[in-house]
């Protein structure tokens, strides 16, 4: 192979990682480097405050910054998932998150507390008052409840959500329950994610001791089975797992449950970021649709756009409470 066709796959490849990235971005602004002050704190002032909810004894605001483009997860793919990865070093995660509570955004939902220690405290060292909720199962290889409370400082831990649809689907609904009781035993707020809504209804009608849920917008994690009944008329299937329906079935429970609601994947991950308009209307129809005391989780990917900016101003215009 000559050294000429080697050069243009490697442009053909850029430009592909760039023009899906641009899709999920929808924004006009560049970020580039984001400059920190002395020891790591922000060198630029607190924006306005962004509107919040209450979680315990805990004021967050509606926007919460999530994890899956921090830890590799595009949901577009393998090349996208490596060039999240490749972008997401220690410190630009750090540099992100600082951007993040310059914006006003005061919370960040973790996944891979294993990856994340590091990170949590060096943005606690530098002065950072983030707020923490961590996404976690049990299982072998997994931290330790005590050890993540240790190392991360969360306010409150929720258990993972494809393995809540999981375990629901094989009878052992048990597990996830007792991991609940643990989260409380150890002292700090317990919350359970799924992408099944009837999981989020069997938690609430059978009474647990939950302080709010995690509500993925789209059933990602919905058997084949189930599929192939499904009228296609009504749920027309925007891409793989992704139906046009399931946001509307999931903020129908959100909105009976008593408990506050973290919804996540409003944006059907990167699905509907095709422009500023688009991005909008997801971020109009989340607000309209969940309680006033709930919020929404939020991945972003800034390496070509300022997200954190854009998505914060879409809170403001939309997630005041009246």
């Amino acid at each position: 192979m000559s050294l000429k066709k080697q050069k243009g796959e490697r442009i053909g490849r850029r430009e592909f990682l760039s023009r899906l990235s641009a899709a999920a971005a929808g924004s006009a602004f560049a970020l580039g480097n984001i400059g920190r002050g002395e020891e790591g704190r922000p060198a630029e002032k607190v924006s306005a405050e962004l509107p919040t909810i209450r979680l315990g004894e805990h004021k967050i605001t509606r926007l919460i910054a999530g994890s899956n483009p921090i830890l590799g997860y595009s949901y577009m793919g393998p090349l996208m998932d490596r060039e999240m990865k490749e972008y997401f070093t220690t410190e630009r995660t750090v540099d992100f998150l600082w951007r993040c509570e310059r914006e006003g955004i005061n919370t960040h939902q973790l996944g891979g507390p294993e990856k994340m220690g590091e990170i949590c405290q060096r943005l606690r060292g530098g002065g950072s008052k983030l707020n923490f909720i961590c996404l976690h199962a049990a299982g072998p290889e997994r931290m330790s409840i005590k050890k993540v409370i240790e190392e991360i400082g969360p306010i409150a831990i929720v258990h993972h959500g494809g393995v809540t649809d999981r375990l629901f689907r094989s009878g052992k609904s048990g597990e996830v329950h007792d991991f609940v009781k643990r989260v409380k035993d150890a002292g700090i707020m317990a919350g359970v994610s799924a992408h099944n809504p009837d999981c989020i209804k069997r938690v609430a009608d059978e009474g647990w001791e939950v302080d709010f849920f995690m509500t993925c917008f789209y059933y990602l994690t919905r058997p084949s089975s189930e599929r192939e009944t499904m009228p296609e008329v009504v749920t027309a299937q925007v891409d793989r797992a992704f139906f046009a329906a399931d946001p509307l079935e999931m903020t129908s429970v959100v909105r009976q449950v008593e408990q506050p609601c973290l919804g996540f994947k409003i944006l059907a991950a990167g699905r509907k970021c095709r422009n500023e308009e688009m991005v909008g209307k997801a971020f109009k129809f989340a607000f309209e649709h969940i309680k006033p005391s709930d919020g929404v989780i939020v991945g972003m990917y800034p390496k070509y756009s300022d997200q954190v900016r854009r998505n914060a101003a879409f809170v403001r215009q939309f997630g005041t409470v009246s």
